[in-house]
């Protein structure tokens, strides 16, 4: 009889770039014989993957942690707080161990160190592509790692490091292997996509299909546009060379769909803020975007209190946003993150005006957010179905302008023939402010 299986206990926070750490390394247990296990109770350790960006990040991974050990007592802690190693330690001293973030070797070579792996090389026990911890039917493509920007409130590059890019033949392997395993969806991430290349050079590359390709972002998008499956774009920064991809999606090469994180628009806070393309007229580029491919969907972030922000600044900011009628917008109350640059500003913007702000750009971008979806009541989409909801008797679907998770959904009332991970032809038939209703259209799903 064989002996069991070493169970691993798993804890993934954070970001979808964390994520996409996460299952690297659950891809390395499994190829080397560890199972993962379904409760603390049931692991032999347990493995905490950690966000350290802002604070309320910092206290939810410390007590993640802290659940860890109270349930299991052997804890290994690796990700974005791992680069702060004294600050979990402080609080928890009987972790056995703590790495920084994309430390996968690491990671692996303590888990080696407290329980041995039992490797079969006779059962084939890794899918091919990898363990993966979305539904099947969509993954993260993370083509980078790091980054070269300096923004005062940010302490990412602290964490995980300068911009290092992988080669565009290693991304559109991995890429191409997920599309034959199923995914019907490709999100690109990193910190920064549009930089794609720029540490390597932009260095060419015919490991894939035998085919010539520059290690930038263009290649990359036309390359993965080739797939048949969904490509979107997340963190694209609004540089110029940005307008080279609009064509592409314009054609249907690749989803209309851009997350650009603008921040601010007032030039004043955005220098403040050290943003990249701070300078750029980016009103102007929104609508060049729109007049090549007028189905674009743009999402985007927002702060507001940033130190020395001004009423006139934020007015600046409420303007902007109505002349730029984004999609999808999010929006955080600024809050000091430790080590970040912004910490030592002068001119602290009080909590209760940080508030107030806060409730009027999201009743301007709620407003925006519903007309702009009434407007597509009566047409007709294609839609990817992620779940069904038998309860409420409705599929939960995604047009071309939602990510999972942080954009909005198409509701179907009929699930007739639909089932998880399949597109579907709807009509809307109805819009609120953040979702849209449909029926399935006669051409039915696919």
């Amino acid at each position: 009889m064989s002996r069991r299986a070493p169970q691993i206990g798993f804890v993934s926070l954070g970001c979808p770039k964390a994520l996409v750490d996460s299952e690297r390394i659950l891809t390395q247990l499994r190829a080397e014989g560890y199972e993962t296990a379904a409760s603390y109770q049931e692991a032999d350790l347990v493995v905490v993957n950690t966000c350290g960006f802002i604070d309320e990040a910092v206290e939810e991974s410390l007590q993640a942690i802290g659940e860890a050990l109270d349930a299991n007592g052997r804890v290994i802690v690796t990700g974005c707080l791992g680069a702060r190693p004294e600050r979990i330690t402080d609080v928890h001293p009987k972790v056995l161990a703590v790495t920084g973030p994309h430390a996968y070797e690491q990671v692996m070579g303590e888990i080696h160190r407290h329980i041995a792996p039992r490797h079969d090389p006779y059962l084939d026990l890794v899918p091919p592509q990898g363990v993966k911890l979305t539904p099947r039917h969509y993954a993260y493509l993370k083509i980078s790692e790091g980054c070269n920007h300096h923004c005062s409130f940010c302490i990412i590059p602290s964490m995980r490091g300068r911009l290092v890019s992988r080669g565009i033949g290693d991304v559109m392997r991995e890429a191409e292997g997920l599309v034959r395993a199923g995914v019907k969806e490709l999100l690109v991430i990193s910190q920064d996509t549009s930089a794609y290349g720029a540490d390597l050079k932009f260095r060419p590359d015919d490991t894939w299909r035998d085919r010539m390709l520059k290690t930038r972002f263009f290649d990359l998008c036309e390359a993965l546009g080739k797939l048949g499956c969904w490509v979107r774009l997340h963190y694209v920064y609004p540089y110029p060379h940005v307008d080279e991809v609009i064509p592409l999606m314009a054609d249907g090469r690749i989803l209309p769909y851009l997350d650009v994180p603008f921040q601010h628009a007032s030039p004043r806070v955005l220098r403040a803020m050290r943003r990249p393309a701070h300078a750029e007229d980016t009103l102007a580029r929104i609508r060049h975007w729109r007049e090549i491919c007028p189905e674009i969907a743009i999402r985007s972030t927002f702060i507001v209190g940033f130190p020395g922000e001004t009423d006139e600044d934020f007015e600046e900011l409420l303007r902007w946003l109505e002349e730029a009628q984004l999609d999808r917008v999010g929006c955080f109350k600024y809050s000091p993150v430790e080590g970040a640059a912004a910490n030592a500003l002068p001119d602290p913007v009080p909590e209760e005006i940080k508030e107030e702000r806060w409730h009027r750009f999201m009743q301007l971008a709620s407003g925006t957010s519903e007309a702009r979806l009434a407007s597509k009541v009566g047409r007709d989409m294609r839609v990817l179905v992620d779940s069904i909801d038998h309860d409420a008797g409705v599929a939960i679907a995604r047009s071309s302008a939602d990510a999972p998770e942080i954009d909005g959904q198409v509701l179907i009332a009929d699930t007739r023939d639909l089932r998880p991970g399949v597109f579907a032809d709807v009509r809307i038939v109805a819009a609120d402010v953040y979702d849209l209703h449909a029926l399935p259209a006669d051409s039915g799903p696919r």
